[in-house]
């Protein structure tokens, strides 16, 4: 009974996330959205994305039916990650919209000095924690640092892909072909 009512509160969950998506959910972006572990989707549509938070939860109903606690409890968390992670998306929507509608002769030098900052201080973090790591007594507490590393490593191989679109731009502005 329990498990019910919080499948329940998981559906309703969905249903107004999807409310919510629908006058946004055919825009594109550039990219894909999110990070392979989150969403096995590449697409570069929100509708994507809730479709596989749809496809998702319909597999955490059969493994509810089937008993299947593991999967039930890694499945659950995964939709939680999912949902948080759409929502998000969804908050910076209009902040998009903006970033489209920049003129095309961006200040790209500045775009590339902001984000090697950006790089510095990432590696500046990862450094810090690896520090903290091996001075660790605890497996929790080693445990919580290594998440953390991980997802520090995770932003700063983002932060050098847009370092290297940055710099592409830069060759192709002085190229003249922007």
């Amino acid at each position: 009974m329990y498990s019910t009512s919080l499948l329940q509160m998981l559906r309703t969950r969905i249903e107004e996330l999807a409310q919510a998506i629908e006058p946004v959910a055919a825009l594109r972006a550039s990219q894909a959205r999110f990070d392979r572990k989150l969403f096995a989707t590449r697409g570069t549509q929100l509708k994507d994305y809730l479709l596989e938070v749809q496809d998702n939860m319909n597999q955490l109903q059969h493994s509810v039916e089937q008993s299947r606690t593991e999967l039930v409890a890694f499945l659950a968390e995964k939709l939680v990650e999912q949902l948080a992670a759409l929502q998000r998306e969804l908050a910076t929507t209009d902040l998009r919209k903006r970033e489209r509608q920049q003129p095309e002769a961006e200040n790209f030098y500045q775009q590339l000095a902001t984000t090697q900052g950006y790089e510095r201080r990432l590696q500046a973090m990862i450094n810090d924690r690896e520090s903290q790591h091996s001075q660790q007594t605890t497996l929790a507490g080693q445990q919580k640092l290594q998440r953390e590393i991980l997802a520090l490593e995770g932003r700063l191989q983002r932060c050098r892909q847009a370092l290297a679109r940055i710099e592409r731009a830069i060759e192709r502005q002085e190229r003249g072909l922007v």
